[in-house]
């Protein structure tokens, strides 16, 4: 395990495929501390259980991360979905619990941005959603009077593989893990099946041990008009529009090419004008 500081004093704990920055207003001394020593058992926490997490969602799994996992993937499994959908939230989440020292006024977990927020009475977060080409795509503000305290995002040519097409997928819900989980089934919803502009290969030719198998992940997009890509995104906000209905997430944006849409609650999240291809 690594344990470094970071300028502009954020910790950054880094374990095998986990990686968190982490930041914290007062207390910040003991919130690491704690942080830093709760994270030295995740890692194994998570092994023990991975063949069970790396099926879909049924049986309960035994570790307290895992149970955020399973539960935050539950109200899911109309579709196909494994508790590894909500790992990287349910890591933030856990860290995040074990940092409300006394004296702790805010504090964020992000696990490769999957962000778990604390926030007492006065403070807020904010933090600017940005494209993988460095396109800055609006704002996002948490309050401490909202319940909303998790973020997360999903798309094509995250971290992890996608079954749709959208560049970008934020939500942001009541818990990380309930967010990291809504973005990556947004993100999957977005898409134009059988369209020739669009290449994909089985997720275990791929990764070997993944928990979708065989199947096809999106690993190519050519060029699609506004036209195709507003019916993609259709497809992606109907869904996120259904999870809004039933209260397991907020707000959602998502993001294809120049098009986007906004779904819940408009003041958490300001878009930036979208440029038009």
């Amino acid at each position: 395990m690594i344990a470094a500081r970071l300028p502009g004093d954020r910790l950054h704990l880094h374990h095998g495929p986990i990686d968190l920055i982490i930041g914290a207003d007062g207390a910040r001394a003991a919130a690491f501390a704690a942080a830093q020593a709760r994270f030295s058992t995740v890692l194994q926490e998570l092994a023990d259980e991975l063949p069970l997490l790396r099926q879909p969602v049924g049986a309960m799994p035994m570790g307290a991360i895992a149970r955020k996992m399973h539960a935050a993937c539950l109200p899911h499994c109309g579709v196909f979905v494994t508790p590894m959908a909500a790992v990287a939230g349910a890591v933030a989440e856990t860290v995040l619990a074990a940092m409300a020292v006394p004296g702790l006024r805010r504090a964020y977990v992000n696990n490769g941005g999957d962000i778990a927020v604390f926030l007492t009475p006065g403070q807020d977060f904010r933090l600017a959603m940005a494209g993988s080409d460095g396109q800055d795509r609006g704002r996002i503000t948490l309050s401490a009077d909202s319940p909303v305290r998790g973020i997360a995002t999903s798309g094509r040519g995250g971290r992890s593989h996608s079954l749709g097409i959208a560049d970008q997928v934020t939500v942001v819900a009541k818990t990380a893990a309930m967010a990291d989980v809504a973005a990556t089934l947004i993100a999957n919803a977005v898409d134009l099946p059988a369209h020739p502009a669009i290449t994909r290969t089985p997720a275990n030719q791929l990764t070997p041990d993944s928990d979708l198998g065989a199947r096809p992940v999106v690993t190519g997009l050519g060029a699609l008009c506004p036209i195709e890509q507003r019916r993609a995104l259709a497809k992606g906000a109907a869904v996120a529009q259904d999870m809004a209905a039933r209260g397991l997430i907020t707000a959602a944006a998502l993001f294809l090419g120049g098009e986007s849409e906004i779904i819940g609650a408009p003041n958490l999240i300001e878009q930036k004008e979208p440029t038009h291809a």
